[in-house]
């Protein structure tokens, strides 16, 4: 009898393990520095919202993979008619969350939905879309015009995230902002703001469902509170290890480091307003002299950055591998203020972020010191991002760090965003913040956006790259790094996407 109850408890006890590890190996929890800010897929541009939109909602496109490949989503297949007329085959059998149906009103739907400035984040794409008809009268394939030619609208689409019409009417705002109902790999269970969000995998998704049945989002914003949440179990990944806790936490053994190239890039954006030292080119051309980037990314970045000579990232259509970065020199600095008829310098405020990029107030606490190096009396004012970007939105700074990766991975669109003149009744040079202007090279850039032939246009946009580059439009300083840790043990398979976000259907478990 005692070996038979011996028996009965081992074998009860490897019962118990196997249900923990397959419970464990059921659910995923990742602890992330920013939250999502609502559940309506076009309320924010945010990366921390994007990322969440896209396990619970689809665009007609996707992008899948570390190389953020474009493969069919709520379109089987699509094609360029003209430089303005696109066409899709629309995805059939396939249900939102609540169970509707997907339909071609939905894609109608989506785009008014966007147009609507108390609602979207999306209003230029949403604006860009000028008519959605069914071909031959067959509404599972569309026609899409756009107003103007627009190189990079097809790769825009994966975060163009469409709306189920009749749960979304019959719903106030703020209801559509809590609730999530999309068609994508994983439905909405909870949200806490600012605490949880948790998913469950959607049984009847149209594609391969997850293996990773729940999953859930912590925001934890103090980076060594996440860090504890790691090493007690708490939470399976943390993503955006920091630069100053990286080596300790890549010596524990509790957990993995994972770490990838970022392709954002962090930049200065500077004035060239008649009346201000920074119109002539040498002054700007001093400034870029006189900061030691390799200095920034060995002291402040920790070795967790690479420098930049331009905006765009390698990946990015019109980035041009022969830019080279400036060189650091001092001297060279201050014999250039001294030919612009600054010899003693003058006065300037950097303005930054202290919560928004990678040690962004140390590094523009660094620039400031070595402007002031070279003679020019620089201020550092660095505030929340919450304060930050009605300053530059309202075109409040004459110089400013801003750093930025472009989801449609076209410098096309960056340009027009950062560079171009401002112009709101266009929407060019919405980031913009110091309303630098160079019309020349603005004409440049729109004239490239009518190029059919894509080896040409890439040419011509990266032309348009140099041209603000030798303008000293902005100063580039580095790409960032993307950091990670993971549970060590666990089985995780997790890779990095290029975009940074957290797609849970990525995911899944060994063994």
């Amino acid at each position: 009898m005692k070996k038979l109850a011996v028996v009965f408890v081992i074998s009860a006890l490897l019962v118990s393990s196997l249900l923990m590890v397959s419970l464990a190996q059921d659910k995923v929890v990742v602890g992330v520095d920013a939250p999502p800010l609502t559940m309506n897929p076009h309320g924010s541009d945010a990366d921390s919202n994007l990322s969440v939109m896209a396990n619970i909602y689809e665009g007609l496109t996707k992008r899948i993979g570390k190389k953020g490949e474009i493969v069919p989503g709520l379109a089987t297949k699509w094609e360029q008619i003209d430089l303005t007329t696109y066409r899709f085959w629309l995805r059939k059998d396939v249900t939102f969350h609540n169970g509707n149906p997907f339909t071609y009103e939905d894609v109608v739907f989506t785009w008014e939905h966007m147009r609507d400035p108390e609602v979207s984040d999306f209003l230029f794409f949403g604006n860009l879309v000028t008519s959605i008809e069914k071909v031959d009268g067959d509404p599972w394939v569309i026609d899409m015009k756009i107003e103007k030619s627009t190189p990079y609208f097809l790769n825009n689409l994966h975060q163009i995230f469409i709306l189920d019409k009749e749960s979304t009417e019959a719903r106030s705002k703020g209801q559509v902002a809590a609730r999530g109902i999309g068609t994508g790999p994983y439905k909405f269970v909870d949200w806490e703001k600012g605490t949880y969000l948790k998913l469950e995998a959607y049984e009847d998704y149209w594609g391969e469902v997850p293996p990773i049945k729940h999953a859930e989002l912590r925001p934890i914003s103090e980076p060594s509170t996440r860090l504890a949440a790691l090493s007690t179990g708490k939470i399976d990944l943390m993503s955006g290890v920091p630069v100053e806790l990286f080596q300790t936490i890549k010596n524990n053994p509790k957990v993995t480091v994972i770490t990838r190239p970022s392709r954002r890039s962090i930049f200065l954006g500077i004035s060239n307003e008649e009346e201000l030292p920074t119109s002539d080119i040498r002054v700007r051309k001093a400034m870029y002299l006189a900061i030691n980037e390799e200095e920034i990314i060995d002291k402040i970045m920790r070795g967790h950055a690479k420098p930049a000579a331009q905006i765009p990232d390698p990946a990015t259509f019109g980035y041009d591998p022969d830019l080279e970065r400036m060189a650091y020199d001092p001297e060279k600095a201050k014999e250039l203020l001294e030919e612009a008829g600054y010899p003693d310098g003058f006065e300037i405020t950097l303005n930054c972020t202290l919560d928004r990029y990678v040690q962004d107030e140390q590094i523009g606490a660094a620039i400031a010191s070595y402007l002031n190096k070279v003679g020019i009396k620089a201020k550092l004012h660095a505030v929340p991002k919450a304060m930050y970007w009605p300053m530059l939105e309202n075109k409040e700074v004459d110089f400013y760090m801003l750093g930025w990766f472009d989801g449609a991975y076209s410098f096309t669109r960056s340009a027009f965003k950062l560079l171009h003149t401002y112009n709101p009744e266009k929407g060019y040079g919405v980031w913009n913040g110091a309303e630098f202007s160079y019309p020349d090279v603005d004409d440049m850039l729109e004239e490239s956006v009518n190029i059919v032939d894509e080896e040409e246009r890439l040419k011509a946009v990266q032309e348009v790259n140099r041209a603000y580059m030798e303008k000293i439009a902005v100063i580039p300083l580095h790409y960032q790094q993307h950091l990670y840790a993971v549970q060590k043990g666990i089985g995780l398979n997790f890779i990095p996407r290029p975009d940074k976000w957290i797609e849970f259907w990525e995911m899944s478990y060994s063994g």
